[in-house]
C-alpha cells in the first residue's frame, strides 16, 4: 500500500510535470508577478497562463493576492526553488557526462 507521503511526492511531481508550470515558477523566483507580466515572459496567451496558475494554485503551489485589479501570484513554499535548481543541476551532471562521453569517442 502506498503511503500518505508517496502519494503527496506522486501528485506535486505531477503539477510540476509540465514546461509551462516549470518555467512559471522559475519566473516567480524573482518574486510575485501578474499574469500579464508572466504572459509578456512566457509568450503565451493569458488564457493559458491562467489555466496553469489555476492548476497550480488548486496544487497549493503558488497562491495569489488581489490588488485593485491586478492578481499577483507568489510561491507558497520557497522550497519549491531549492527542488527546481536541484533540478537543474541534475540535468546540468548529465549534460556534462554526455560530453564527455561524446569527447572520449571522437
Amino acid at each position: 500500500m502506498v503511503g500518505a507521503l508517496h502519494e503527496f511526492k506522486a501528485e506535486l511531481f505531477k503539477a510540476l510535470g509540465h514546461p509551462i508550470r516549470l518555467r512559471i515558477l522559475e519566473l516567480l523566483m524573482s518574486g510575485e508577478k501578474t499574469v500579464s507580466e508572466l504572459q509578456a515572459e512566457l509568450e503565451i496567451e493569458a488564457s493559458s497562463v491562467s489555466q496553469q496558475l489555476s492548476l497550480m494554485r488548486a496544487r497549493q503551489l503558488v497562491d495569489a493576492r488581489k490588488n485593485g485589479t491586478n492578481v499577483f501570484y507568489t510561491v507558497r513554499d520557497p522550497l519549491i526553488f531549492d527542488l527546481l535548481t536541484i533540478a537543474r543541476q541534475i540535468f546540468e551532471h548529465q549534460v556534462a557526462q554526455m560530453s564527455s562521453l561524446l569527447s572520449v569517442e571522437a
